[in-house]
């Protein structure tokens, strides 16, 4: 194709010809324009479909508020849907595709829902998809699964490289128009830390879309001077393609770069990087968004923002149309006939609502042909510049709650009062609609920012720039017949709005979700108040009085991909590795993913056949002589303070101020709501020291709960916390020779009287710094000992040197798991967040002589009911069938379980080795008092029926003798 639509002059680069195609036809453009702007400039009007009528679209605006020209960009993995046509910076080579529809975009065959509109009204589908019930999942849902969504993915991984980042700063710059650079100029010059953020890749905002003149010189190329000077200061940081899309609390900024998606291939450099940065103040600069107007046949493609149309004129030397009409509520339209007759357009008519005129009808189906004015007359045209006003971009200022306030004079909303800490705004996001009062604004808010932080303002004066007129008098939509438009993605007419208060849906809140209005990817940027304004029409209130729905982030869409950044394959979140992990590759270690660790779950050896035989062989040598598990991965709290035997007694549902040092004790750990979530042990190394183990899978949750309990609840406690889980390397030794062999390592009298069961103290293993703590998982006698990580290895190697002679062996998690359940210790199955104290059997531990978290609320009947569900063990009748966690119990004799009969469920099963058949551990309702029953474990599932004992949990050894040996 020909650039017939190419005009002189534009800030592009016509010694740079780029060539792109769009849907296969191949076109050119230059540096410096946009897909958009790019294809106007070859004729192509035509560009999208609507989500869902599947009405023709065409370009509507130049920036990130575009709702229509999605188009899907690049080739196989790289794939790329939903990319506005407005922002995708054209590069050589650049292919593009149309997207939402079913055949060809110009012979869209569901383009036959538009001819169905009056039955897919506002809401339909919520009446719809109702009747005849039987359809939903033959008819219905197939259709809309189908049909549903705007791009496709190419469902091959993305081979770009997103990264993220931190930045700091004094004073944080959102926008780099007019105002943006006049506020980033006061703050740096006066020595601030200066961070300034756009998301054009060409600074100066509508600066580069008007002719305006600052301080002498056309407003572009000030605005590249101001940039240029920015730049070479050290003191400042100056972005472009980078879009702030969120404000969070204290002061924390996300914001989006885009490196390199202006660019044919990455190299292997990162394409986006997702920043947060951190700011003490913040200047709000974003500007202000136009809107159109609603009229029949408003959706056509030709008819775009009169604003837009100046964009493509003066920025990128591109007209929209041969014959362009304006229709304007305000002196926006004056200034786009300017623009257009100044380079020689023809512009056929100017339709001006403040005398009277409107357009009342659009003509030509894949693009504007003519339009019809209120006296009924024809005027040619091809485009039709559309400016219903210009909405300041308030979104950041509403992401903490904050409401913006309506302002009749611009016919807009402006920030309110609740901004977010920090936050200041500058220019037409404050409603300055001007030239001049932007630039001043900008200043203003710099000074301010300055002072707040306690640094001194430079002695200059803001950049001068004319207050163009800006007069407005609000027209929101033409009363004609024909379907008006208000939100061009998602197909919502004023129609809609109207139904919606019709049947009820009047809160701006239910609008939105009834009509869909504002819920495309451009979040309402163009149509949201000119709803609000039918809306309110509607409603025969006033626009202040009907409301506003606020915006929440993000400002515009953020890909998962930079989320994501690098967590993503093998790197989706860090693997975590213990300190024996080399030692056990090297020693046939199978190995599983708990949480973010990989630890061994078993040490096949030769001639074993399968995972049983290893885990079988590892649980009958440690109960028979000694077995070493690495045991790292458990959760290490360091715990210190003259308050610290106090703070723990109120962590703990159990008593701990009065432990004695040199031990250690069981510890049970309730939620606010009574329930429990965390067990583990703590040991008193000294009277104002302990350290404490919680489990693996809730290391976080436990320091965390722990740390706000510290810093919130009781902040006048001397306690100090410190999470050692990396610190440590920490081994379990257990069997009946664990003694006999830590001999042989540790340097301390480790005797039955010296050293009994839950003691622990400080030695050397080896000569190194060591913590032994006398406690079992197991039912063994056993102990764990800790070093320095850096010596985890090491010491793997010597305790299995020095176990040689007891016949040591290994064992990894599988056996771990296989001899807590023999002896009946609960762990994460049963740790659901849904049991009690009193359904684990530990409703003793849970202290009535003091408070403590969770105390009080475990005492509600309901959870300490003698008949509730008590934890309990399970034996097979048959000793040769296989238990399965997940079964059901019911009486013997009675029908499936149903919510009558069901008497409890099964949480955890393994096979014994020493008792030569399947046990398990689950909840049964009054279970202490029905050892010896037989019940059917019952499991659909898997369509098993077995006849189980009840027994004790403690399926080994429920004395206790061989732990205390």
């Amino acid at each position: 194709m020909s650039q017939d639509n190419r005009l002189k002059g534009g800030l592009i680069d016509r010694s740079h010809r780029l060539n792109f195609s769009f849907n296969g036809k191949n076109m050119v453009g230059f540096q410096g324009d946009t897909l958009a702007s790019a294809m106007l400039a070859n004729g192509q009007r035509l560009i999208a479909r609507s989500f869902k009528y599947h009405r023709p679209r065409g370009i509507f605006s130049a920036g990130s508020e575009e709702p229509n020209a999605l188009v899907q960009l690049r080739r196989g993995a790289a794939q790329e849907p939903n990319t506005r046509a407005t922002m995708a910076e054209l590069f050589d080579g650049l292919a593009a595709t149309s997207q939402n529809h079913r055949g060809s975009l110009e012979f869209d065959l569901l383009a036959a829902n538009d001819l169905l509109s009056p039955f897919l009204s506002a809401g339909f589908y919520y009446k719809t998809f109702m009747w005849p019930k039987a359809f939903w999942e033959k008819v219905y849902e197939p259709f809309i699964r189908s049909a549903a969504g705007l791009g496709r993915l190419s469902m091959e991984p993305d081979p770009d490289v997103y990264d993220h980042g931190f930045l700091h700063c004094d004073v944080l710059v959102i926008g780099a128009g007019p105002a943006g650079l006049s506020a980033a100029l006061a703050a740096a010059r006066s020595g601030a830390q200066v961070l300034i953020m756009d998301e054009d890749f060409l600074p100066g905002g509508r600066l580069n879309s008007e002719t305006y003149e600052v301080d002498g010189q056309p407003g572009h190329a000030w605005a590249a001077s101001a940039w240029a000077e920015l730049q070479a200061m050290p003191n400042v940081r100056a972005m472009t393609r980078t879009t702030v899309y969120g404000a969070f609390d204290h002061g924390i900024y996300g914001a989006l770069e885009r490196r390199t998606d202006h660019l044919a291939s990455s190299g292997g450099k990162p394409r986006q990087v997702l920043w947060r940065v951190y700011s003490k103040r913040a200047i709000l600069c974003a500007g202000a968004t136009e809107r159109s107007i609603a009229f029949p046949a408003n959706d056509r493609p030709g008819v775009m923002l009169a604003g837009a149309v100046r964009t493509y004129v003066n920025r990128y030397g591109v007209t929209p149309g041969q014959r362009v009409a304006v229709f304007t509520n305000n002196d926006d339209g004056k200034s786009t006939v300017e623009a257009l007759k100044a380079q020689g357009v023809e512009v056929t008519g100017i339709i001006d609502t403040r005398h009277g005129e409107m357009v009342t009808a659009t003509n030509g189906r894949k693009g504007l042909k003519s339009l019809t004015d209120g006296q009924g007359r024809t005027i040619e045209a091809d485009c039709l510049a559309v400016s219903g006003g210009w909405s300041p971009n308030v979104h950041l200022t509403c992401h903490q709650r904050g409401r913006p306030t309506w302002r009749e004079d611009i016919a807009g909303f402006v920030p309110g009062p609740d901004l977010p800490p920090g936050m200041s705004v500058a220019g037409a996001a404050n409603g300055e609609m001007t030239l001049g009062a932007a630039l001043r604004g900008g200043d203003r808010a710099a000074v301010t920012a300055l002072e707040d932080l306690g640094l001194k303002p430079a002695k200059a004066d803001a950049p001068k720039g004319s207050d163009e007129g800006f007069e407005i008098k609000a027209f929101w939509q033409v009363d004609a017949p024909g379907r008006a438009w208000v939100d061009l993605q998602n197909d919502v007419t004023t129609k809609d709005i109207k139904q919606s208060q019709q049947e009820g849906f009047r809160s701006v809140e239910h609008l939105k979700r009834y009509t869909t209005l504002g819920m495309a990817t451009d979040q309402g940027k163009t149509a949201n108040v000119l709803g609000l304004a039918v809306l309110a029409k509607a409603s025969r209130k006033s626009i202040p009085e009907t409301g506003t729905t606020i915006f929440r982030p993000p400002y515009t869409p953020v890909p998962i991909g930079a989320f994501a950044g690098r967590a993503r394959g093998k790197d989706f979140r860090p693997t975590r590795q213990t300190p024996s992990h080399a030692w056990a590759q090297e020693n046939g270690a199978d190995f599983v993913e708990v949480g973010a660790w990989l630890r061994a779950q078993w040490f096949k050896q030769p001639g074993e056949q399968g995972w049983r035989d290893s885990v079988d062989r590892e649980v009958i040598a440690t109960r028979a002589s000694v077995g070493i598990c690495d045991v790292t991965t458990l959760g290490k709290i360091d715990i210190q303070g003259r308050d610290a035997a106090e703070f723990l007694n109120k962590i703990y549902a159990n008593g701990f101020a009065k432990l004695p040092v040199g031990k250690v004790r069981y510890g049970l750990m309730l939620r606010e709501d009574g329930i429990c979530y965390d067990d583990g042990t703590t040991a008193r190394l000294s009277e104002t020291h302990f350290v404490m183990t919680t489990t693996t899978a809730n290391a976080v949750l436990v320091f965390r709960n722990m740390e706000f309990a510290r810093q919130c609840l009781w902040p006048d406690l001397d306690v100090h916390l410190i999470s050692t889980t990396d610190a440590w390397a920490q081994f379990a030794v257990a069997g009946p020779n664990a003694r006999a062999l830590l001999q042989k390592v540790v340097d301390i009298d480790i005797s039955n009287e010296a050293f009994p069961f839950m003691a622990c103290g400080e030695c050397t293993a080896f000569g190194t710094p060591a913590r032994l703590f006398r406690i079992s998982f197991s039912g063994e006698m056993a102990f764990e000992i800790a070093v320095p990580a850096r010596y985890g290895d090491a010491l793997m190697r010597k305790l299995m040197e020095a176990g040689e002679e007891f016949g040591v062996v290994p064992y990894g998690t599988e056996a771990l798991g296989v001899m807590r359940i023999e002896k009946g210790h609960f762990a994460g199955n049963e740790l659901t967040g849904q049991t009690t104290a009193q359904q684990l059997n530990l409703g003793g531990m849970v202290s009535k002589k003091k408070d403590s978290i969770g105390s009080k609320l475990s005492e509600r009947e309901e959870m300490n009911r003698d008949d509730d569900l008590r934890l309990v063990g399970f034996h097979p009748v048959d000793k040769a069938a296989k238990l399965d966690a997940g079964a059901h119990f019911i009486n013997a004799g009675e029908t499936a379980p149903d919510m009558f009969n069901d008497q409890g469920w099964m949480t955890s099963v393994a096979y014994s080795p020493e008792l030569g058949h399947s046990i398990g551990l689950g909840f049964l309702k009054n279970g202490k008092a029905r050892m010896g029953e037989t019940l059917r474990a019952y499991d659909p599932v898997r369509g098993k029926d077995t006849k189980v004992v009840v027994t004790s949990a403690h399926h080994i050894d429920p004395e206790g003798v061989r732990q205390r040996a």
